[in-house]
C-alpha cells in the first residue's frame, strides 16, 4: 500500500482526545492532525517523538493532516511504527489479492465487510468452489513493552473478545476462520497476546483456538513511501 502523496515530517507534542495530535512541522508551523487509532497507543504517544502526517484536499474533511507513522527505539535502534488503524484491512486485502500471504491463498472471490454473526462484519471474506468460505478477522498490532516482543490488545478490548465468540461459533459450523494479527511495526520479532492487559480476551482467545480458529501473525515493511505484508512471525 503506497501513500498518495508525500508524507510531511515534524514532532509530536502532545495527542489528545483520542482522534487528535498537535505536531511541530519542520517548517516549523504547528498543525492539528487526526489520529486514526482509538487504542491507548501505549509507548507511541511520547511528546518529542519523530512523526510522518498525510495531508487531504478533502473539503468535507474538518482536518486537512493524518498521523501516519512515528519513530520508536526501544534500544536497538529507530524503527517505523504504522498508528493508523484504518488502513490494515487493505493492506491484507492487498496482500491475498497479490498471493503474498500463503495460508489465505487459492480462493477466486474476496469481499470486505460482510454482515455475518450477530450484527457483525467480517473484515475480509474468502469463497472458492468446493471449499468451506474463510472468514478472516484482522487486528492492528503496534504495542511493544519489550524490544522485539509485538503484543496485543493495548487495551481491555469487548470488541475483539465479542470478534473471538462469533469466530469460533462459525469454526465449529465447519467454516474456516481466521484471526489476523497485522504488527505495523518493524522490530518485531515474535508475537503474544498481553494477557496482563486483558485477560478475558487471552481465555476467549484460547478457547477459540480450540474450537477451530486459526490465527497468524504476519509483519510489516514501513517506509514514507507506504506499507507493506512482510513475513510471518512465531506467535508464543
Amino acid at each position: 500500500m503506497k501513500f498518495p502523496t508525500p508524507l510531511l515530517t515534524g514532532t509530536l507534542i502532545k495527542r489528545y482526545k483520542r482522534f487528535l495530535a498537535d505536531v511541530r512541522l519542520d517548517s516549523g508551523e504547528v498543525v492539528t492532525a487526526h489520529c486514526a487509532n482509538p487504542g491507548s497507543m501505549m509507548g507511541l504517544k511520547e511528546a518529542g517523538s519523530r512523526v510522518w502526517l498525510s495531508t487531504s484536499d478533502n473539503p468535507k474533511r474538518k482536518l486537512k493532516y493524518s498521523w501516519e507513522l512515528l519513530e520508536v527505539d526501544l534500544g536497538c535502534g529507530p524503527h517505523l511504527v504504522g498508528i493508523n488503524t484504518n488502513l490494515p484491512n487493505k493492506i491484507v486485502a492487498d496482500a491475498i489479492a497479490d498471493s503474498r500471504i500463503p495460508e489465505l491463498a487459492g480462493y477466486s472471490s474476496l469481499r470486505r465487510e460482510v454482515k455475518y454473526g450477530k450484527n457483525s462484519r467480517i473484515d475480509i471474506l474468502l469463497q472458492e468452489e468446493n471449499r468451506p468460505d474463510c472468514y478472516v478477522e484482522i487486528k492492528n498490532v503496534h504495542l511493544m513493552r519489550k524490544a522485539g516482543l509485538a503484543e496485543f490488545p493495548d487495551s481491555v478490548t469487548t470488541r475483539g473478545k465479542k470478534h473471538l465468540i462469533e469466530l469460533a461459533a462459525y469454526a465449529q459450523q465447519g467454516y474456516r476462520c481466521v484471526m489476523f494479527y497485522l504488527i505495523q511495526r518493524t522490530d518485531a520479532e515474535t508475537f503474544s497476546l498481553a494477557r496482563d492487559i486483558d485477560n478475558d480476551y487471552a481465555h476467549t482467545f484460547d478457547d477459540a483456538i480450540k474450537s477451530g480458529v486459526e490465527a497468524y501473525a504476519y509483519s510489516c515493511t514501513i517506509s514514507p513511501e507506504g506499507i507493506d505484508i512482510d513475513a510471518p512471525i512465531p506467535m508464543t
